[in-house]
């Protein structure tokens, strides 16, 4: 344990504050941060994580030694920014959830939601099966690896204590912000179109078979069509999140260099 133990102890306030980043992006990420991952796991992890990353940026880091109220205004900053990394790579999640919640409306699922053990909220059905299929893809795909490699570079682009909130950061927020949505919606644009289609349909034979109740009718046939929908939305959906997944590397670094207080 002496790799470990040497440069932890003798630079221990510098440690303390990677060991804060790191626990800030594994307590939201992606896989690491669900609710079902015992909290001891997330810390041993972190802890090991961190001293791996500090075993190869701790040299380049200055050495510092502030006093107490700047040390924890540090402490504060690291754990802002690993969560807000964490956050950014949590967004396609909560792409998926929109998207699943839209589709279910359409079809009819919209009040039958169920609870997520994981996340311990209430999603639907849609989003549930969507979700364990974006996990798949995350982890075929090397997703936690990105994770991992960009909160190695953060290290390099953002120097302990460094992290500022800047405009370009606002930004880039706004910016996810709207490519979530805009990613949702395109995950449940055909579903949108084909039910939409079939409304309009609905509506034609309302008007020229007044005595046929639309309503018994409508609502099977809205279910049928979107399982059927759902078939070919899956394979395409899988290709969607593998291209996502694969810019999620360059979003986090874009964020990570806009953090960066400018020098």
């Amino acid at each position: 344990m002496t790799f470990l133990s040497e440069p932890m102890v003798a630079n221990f306030e510098s440690f303390l504050l990677v060991m804060v980043r790191t626990t800030g992006i594994f307590v939201i990420a992606p896989i690491f941060g669900r609710q079902n991952v015992p909290a001891y796991l997330k810390v041993a992890f972190s802890f090991f994580v961190a001293a791996i990353t500090f075993g190869s940026v701790g040299p380049a880091l200055a050495d510092r030694s502030p006093d107490l109220f700047t040390y924890a205004l540090m402490v504060a900053k690291e754990l802002v920014a690993g969560i807000a990394l964490g956050y950014v790579s949590y967004l396609i999640i909560t792409a998926i959830y929109m998207a699943g919640q839209m589709m279910d409306m359409q079809i009819g699922f919209g009040m039958v939601n169920v609870i997520d053990p994981m996340s311990n909220i209430q999603i639907p059905i849609t989003s549930n099966l969507f979700f364990i299929t974006c996990m798949i893809v995350f982890l075929q795909t090397g997703g936690h690896h990105i994770l991992i490699v960009a909160l190695h570079d953060s290290f390099r682009l953002i120097p302990l204590g460094g992290a500022a909130f800047t405009d370009d950061l606002l930004g880039d927020l706004i910016r996810l912000f709207g490519g979530s949505f805009a990613l949702g919606f395109r995950i449940a644009a055909p579903m949108i179109a084909v039910i939409f289609i079939v409304n309009v349909v609905l509506g034609v034979i309302t008007k020229t078979m007044p005595q046929l109740n639309v309503f018994v009718v409508g609502m099977p046939l809205k279910i049928i069509v979107g399982l059927a929908i759902l078939v070919f939305v899956i394979p395409a959906f899988i290709g969607v999140l593998g291209g996502v997944i694969s810019d999620t590397k360059e979003e986090l670094t874009i964020f990570t260099r806009h953090m960066a207080a400018p020098t």
